[in-house]
């Protein structure tokens, strides 16, 4: 190739990705107007830019090099934020269910083909390019929506794995469909020895051999050596699994996992995301380059037919696997609905097909059109799985089929007063459970996650499962006789309703929400919420107020600083606020109320408040003493100080200090 040449090619190349990304960005402007997801916004940029309609793009093998490079980074991704613990803890997942709504899905497919007089070859084939579903597209989603590490989120990347792990065997059929000299006991022995490697490399390098790696790297505190070393692991794995005959994508998963359960792990994660969302955005673009609307014009009513085959199918098919695995219906939905499209690993099958003679240009045509409509309407079923669910539970359907095959033993839990709720599954509601558990706070959790629920249960957690939008759910918790109740659900809609429904229970209640957006906090204020924290604002707040005390900045400078920005975002509803409403003290800056332990040895320990003076010596004025779990107001001047009580004084910073030595063993 002479320089002229290359320099031609990449030109094209650079001109062709200007083009993508000024239709992807003009597209999904105005689909975010609309609130389309920008996956779709992505396909229809190819369908616009492909040589199926305006052809503006000619460097289709590069755009797909950057496609390919768009699905590994993904899958990387996805195995850092999975682990090798996580993957474990699915394996029934992975190797029954995948293999159940595999062969099932592909035996439906495989009938109807023969049903309309297709060979036994071409049925079979059939079957197995319709039962695959889109890793890239489904885990993405699942990804942005935090929901990768829920319980139908376990169940959806389970089977999706077991599918990439067969992508090897259906490449083998389909080459030994074109060529009849291939000898099946070799392949299978290769492809065993195989396996046998790749589970080797990834408990060693899980194990041993990257965390150490990256320990060395990072030591050199160098970052864009770190960032190379990343995708240097990620890059390598990949081409290494792609050599030994499976995909170059569930290789990078396979490396994701590997780097899962170093100290770095986060680290890396970070650094790919940029690049990942960039480059992902060439796959579906050029997924939507291979629709060719002229066929679909002439084979509308075979299209449509299809799409509504294929989604139901699946949909049942997936669903039921997910029945049989134990979820509720709620979950049975939510699986289904997710693995209801066709998947990019059936092009490059059905690509294969078409060269080995496998299945006609006609039929490799109908099924482009089937898979990539039905990948374009998977955000909008992803979105609305969860409130059609509800929906349909409001139907008189059998227990069994609302509760699931294994329906969790329910705690008898004694009626509780006082106490603390926490509703959520995020990390923020599960760390506060176990702070609470720690500091012997009486408080019961509310998940609604069943596998959550049984670990916690397991380990002697006072837990309730349900949706909390529900009434019954909530005085299971007792949440109408508790003094505060915690709210960390994420999603708004949820929260709101939640709200609502915990004030009109319980009107003296004190709830706490959190919040995702500074918008999102006047409707959980009108709802009934006392206090409501934006998370990122509160995160954003909380490093500034360290920065401030990093610089010296008087406490009460800072307490009028913080103000002020809690007032400029969130307006009148500061005032709601009531970690930041004014108390009597704030009149006197310099007095604070402290807590003091009692310890031995110590001046104070054994002693009458008229044996030390505390108000002569010290200067403070002692309020109350807690001893054991008694609380003793207004102390009388005879009452002895014992070890390990607890002394509430008020004071000025050196009075308290003063007081402080009178009690402390140093």
């Amino acid at each position: 190739m002479t320089n002229s040449e290359y320099m031609t090619m990449g030109f094209d190349l650079l001109r062709d990705i200007v083009i993508i990304f000024a239709l992807s960005t003009l597209v999904n402007l105005v689909f975010n107007r609309i609130k389309i997801p920008t996956i779709v916004g992505y396909l229809l940029t190819g369908i616009i830019a492909g040589p199926h309609l305006l052809s503006v793009v000619h460097s289709e093998k590069q755009i797909d090099l950057l496609a390919e490079l768009g699905v590994i980074l993904l899958l990387f991704t996805i195995g850092i934020e999975f682990s090798l613990k996580h993957l474990l803890k699915i394996r029934r997942i992975v190797f029954f269910g995948g293999l159940l709504q595999f062969v099932v899905t592909a035996a439906f497919f495989y009938f109807i083909s023969i049903f309309y007089n297709l060979d036994g070859q071409t049925g079979l084939f059939i079957g197995f390019i319709a039962a695959l579903s889109s890793s890239a597209l489904v885990l993405k989603m699942l990804q942005e929506r935090s929901e990768l590490t829920s319980n139908y989120g376990r169940t959806i990347l389970g089977i999706l794995i077991f599918q990439d792990l067969l992508l090897v065997p259906l490449l083998l059929y389909t080459n030994m469909l074109g060529n009849d000299n291939l000898s099946m006991t070799h392949e299978i022995f290769f492809l065993f020895l195989k396996a046998a490697l790749i589970i080797g490399l990834v408990y060693t390098g899980n194990k041993w051999l990257l965390p150490r790696l990256l320990h060395l790297i990072a030591r050199t505190k160098n970052q864009e050596l770190f960032m190379m070393s990343i995708f240097l692991i990620c890059l390598s794995i990949a081409l290494l699994t792609y050599k030994m005959g499976m995909s170059l994508a569930f290789g990078a998963f396979l490396a994701g996992l590997m780097i899962s359960e170093s100290t770095y792990s986060h680290n890396a994660f970070s650094n790919i995301i940029p690049f990942k969302d960039i480059f992902t955005s060439f796959f579906f673009v050029s997924i939507g380059m291979l629709l060719d609307l002229d066929f679909v014009s002439h084979n509308y009513f075979l299209v449509i037919g299809s799409v509504l085959m294929v989604l139901i199918v699946k949909t049942v098919v997936a669903g039921g696997t997910g029945f049989i695995l134990g979820h509720t219906f709620r979950g049975t939905v939510m699986v289904g609905l997710a693995l209801s499209q066709v998947g990019e690993f059936s092009f490059i099958l059905a690509k294969l097909g078409l060269d080995n003679a496998i299945i006609s240009s006609y039929y490799y045509q109908l099924f482009l059109s089937v898979a990539i409509i039905t990948m374009a309407l998977t955000p909008f079923i992803i979105g609305i799985s969860q409130p059609l669910a509800e929906l349909l539970l409001k139907l008189p359907l059998p227990r069994v089929l609302v509760e699931g095959l294994f329906p969790l033993q329910e705690m008898d839990i004694p009626p509780l007063q006082n106490h603390l709720v926490i509703i959520g599954k995020d990390s923020s509601a599960l760390k506060l459970s176990k702070m609470a558990k720690y500091n012997n706070i009486q408080h019961v959790s509310l998940i609604f996650d069943p596998m959550l629920v049984k670990e916690k249960l397991q380990n002697g957690e006072v837990v309730v499962y349900g949706d909390a939008v529900n009434e019954p759910i909530l005085r299971k918790a007792y949440v109408n006789t508790a003094n505060t109740v915690l709210i960390s659900v994420g999603s708004l809609i949820p929260a709101m309703a939640i709200t609502e429904k915990v004030r009109q229970l319980n009107k003296k209640v004190y709830i706490i929400a959190r919040a995702k957006h500074i918008e999102d906090v006047e409707h959980l204020y009108r709802l009934g919420a006392d206090q409501v924290l934006p998370e990122k604002l509160e995160i954003a707040i909380n490093l500034f107020q360290r920065i401030l005390s990093k610089r010296l900045v008087p406490h009460k400078e800072i307490n009028r600083i913080i103000n002020h920005i809690r007032s400029q975002n969130l307006g009148d509803f500061t005032e709601k606020d009531l970690l930041n409403q004014p108390t009597f003290l704030d009149q006197f800056p310099n007095m604070n109320i402290s807590a003091i332990k009692v310890e031995f040895p110590s001046q104070g320990v054994n002693k009458s408040l008229n044996d030390i003076k505390l108000r002569n010596t010290t200067g403070a004025t002692l309020l109350a003493v807690k001893r054991h779990q008694e609380l003793i107001e207004n102390p009388p001047a005879n009452l002895v100080f014992q070890e390990q009580d607890t002394i509430y004084v008020v004071g000025n910073p050196e009075q308290v200090n003063l007081a402080f030595e009178l009690f402390s063993k140093e």
